[in-house]
């Protein structure tokens, strides 16, 4: 393919991924955004493969690690359920840090690749592989953790070193002072050298990063680790001299951003402020685990009379959260909402930003089983109408949900915006124990005289709400 059609393929590919973007900020249009993705990264491949900076002898390469990486990813798709979704973003973000990490070394080891760099043309390209294998080593080590964060590999709970900040800035003193000793270098063998500590030093550093952040923050460090990837993948494009790489590295990198800035907002949290530290233990303890808990009495209730309380509302809000999709409880959900619509009941549902492990995990879960997009609210579109809502079903939700929130401005969690279901006549909150949230923050909801409690596992409660909804 010559250059010049590679570099019109680079183009239409470029425009269909910020068409993809476009798409996916609305769950309508999120299916069109998907394809417009797949179409763009298909056109991408073909031209980066047919290109003119690949041989043929290339090809074997190029071929076997497509059928490779395709099988892995056929297989993710098979098998990663959609409560697995969250560390398998992490994951996925860890692989385009380590690769930003091998191609920043093979692209210093290669003489073809820097033979015909002389004076400030040689500086900047060693800067660029520099900056692409720090932002690298970053992603990959802290995606890693994020990993195992949420997949419970790892405690939830902040790690926190003593004198961690001081750590911080010696490491960052430490990257500095190899980064002049790397772009001053002239040997190969000797330019090695400050470019491993750097290396080791951005490891340690993403490791100890994430490990401080604790389980409450987890959405906006999957946003952030996503942002980092992005940035990975554009220094890997200045490393190539691959506008494309660049564009689109770009393209992930600021709106992962953005979607951070966004969560941060969403949790009344400082960016800064999470990244030198979480809060929360992580971990879902008991709530006597977590000091005193709060004064009152737990009132039960069981699954017929959640659904005499259903039958006889008019205006009713469910507020899904993690417990929902862990059970697996999206589709009988569905089942219940269409049932009391076809009453004609007003149902809809109410989502928060950080709902879940990742952003925009409810949404997705919702759509898969079909619950209408109309409605399906926002946090601030929604959190008005509580007081006129007759019955708030809270399904496996715990800190957005939290009055403490606003009540209490000793709690780890004072001042993030909640749904404010408590404002409803009557709040059904479905658990399956007392267990704090992945905040690990106790939780006074459940102990107001117009909560009801329905312990037990979701898909089986929601599953007895329906059979006696529909006796």
């Amino acid at each position: 393919m010559p250059a010049t059609l590679s570099t019109v393929a680079y183009i239409g590919a470029t425009i269909l991924f910020i068409l993809s973007l476009g798409g996916l900020s609305n769950p309508e249009s999120s299916r069109r955004g998907n394809l417009y993705g797949m179409i763009g990264m298909t056109i991408a491949v073909l031209a980066t493969v047919l290109g003119p900076h690949v041989t043929a002898t290339g090809y074997p390469w190029i071929v076997g690690a497509l059928l490779v990486g395709a099988a892995i990813g056929l297989y993710a798709a098979r098998v990663v359920k959609m409560t697995q979704m969250p560390e398998l973003v992490a994951l996925m973000h860890s692989l385009v840090g380590l690769a930003a990490v091998l191609i920043g070394y093979a692209n210093y080891i290669d003489p073809a690749a820097t033979a015909h760099f002389q004076g400030a043309e040689k500086t900047i390209h060693e800067l660029e592989i520099y900056i692409g294998v720090l932002i690298g080593a970053v992603t990959f080590s802290g995606s890693l953790i994020a990993f195992g964060k949420l997949s419970a590999r790892i405690t939830g709970r902040p790690v926190l070193i003593l004198a961690r900040h001081w750590l911080n800035l010696a490491g960052l003193l430490g990257v500095i002072y190899s980064g002049g000793w790397f772009i001053n270098t002239q040997a190969l063998a000797e330019g090695m050298t400050p470019l491993v500590i750097m290396t080791v030093i951005a490891l340690l550093f993403g490791i100890h990063m994430v490990m401080a952040i604790g389980g409450a923050d987890m959405p906006v460090v999957v946003s952030m680790l996503n942002s980092y990837s992005g940035w990975a993948a554009a220094a890997t494009g200045f490393m190539l001299n691959n506008d494309l790489l660049i564009v689109t590295g770009a393209l992930v990198g600021s709106s992962g951003a953005i979607l951070s800035y966004i969560m941060c907002r969403a949790m009344n949290r400082n960016f800064v402020s999470v990244i030198a530290g979480g809060f929360g233990t992580g971990g879902g303890a008991p709530a006597a685990a977590g000091g005193a808990a709060p004064a009152g009495e737990v009132h039960a209730i069981s699954a017929p009379e959640t659904a005499e309380l259903l039958r006889n509302a008019k205006n009713v809000i469910v507020v899904p959260g993690y417990g929902m999709a862990v059970a697996q409880a999206q589709h009988t959900v569905y089942e219940i909402t269409k049932f009391l619509r076809d009453k004609r009941l007003n149902v809809r549902f109410g989502i928060h930003p950080v709902a879940g492990r990742m952003p925009g995990h409810m949404n997705v879960l919702l759509a898969e089983a079909r619950v209408p997009y109309d409605i399906v609210h926002e946090m601030d579109e929604i959190n008005a109408d509580f007081p006129d809502t007759d019955v708030a079903m809270v399904i496996g939700a715990n800190d957005i949900v939290n009055p403490a929130a606003q009540e209490d401005p000793t709690s780890p969690i004072a001042g993030m915006p909640v749904l404010e279901v408590w404002k409803a006549k009557t709040v059904v909150v479905m658990k399956r124990s007392m267990a704090s949230g992945y905040a690990g923050v106790d939780n006074p909801l459940f102990y107001k005289d117009n909560t009801r409690m329905l312990f037990g596992d979701a898909k089986k409660m929601l599953d007895e709400v329906l059979v006696a909804l529909r006796a």
